[in-house]
């Protein structure tokens, strides 16, 4: 089991990721907030970032972090995934297969598959 942090202002996605967590065995924190994350941060192994708006503060909010990251955008912008993987995003991943695979990409980070 594994602590994750999912920083994802959108509450309904963000409900979903910490189901999907949850049913995984793992144990997750919802942020909605970028001033709630370094709070949230302590003992984690995974951070999940949402970077469909916002990019450059969400980016900047997560620098510093020592944890494994996933970061998931919107599949129609393109940029955003090189952006992320510049910042030195371990995984990133468009939101679609985020929905879908989300237990299985954090198992993934974490060596786990």
């Amino acid at each position: 089991m594994a602590r994750v942090v999912a920083f994802v202002p959108d509450l309904l996605f963000g409900s979903n990721v910490i189901g999907a967590l949850q049913v995984g065995g793992h144990d997750p924190v919802l942020v909605s907030a970028p001033d709630q994350l370094q709070g949230a941060l302590g003992g984690a192994d995974v951070l999940i970032v949402d970077l469909t708006d916002d990019v450059d503060a969400r980016i900047a909010a997560t620098r510093g972090a020592d944890v494994k990251t996933l970061a998931f955008f919107s599949h129609v912008e393109a940029d955003v995934k090189a952006l992320a993987t510049a910042a030195g995003f371990d995984l990133v991943v468009p939101r679609s297969r985020m929905a879908r695979a989300t237990v299985s990409l954090v198992d993934e980070l974490l060596g786990q598959t």
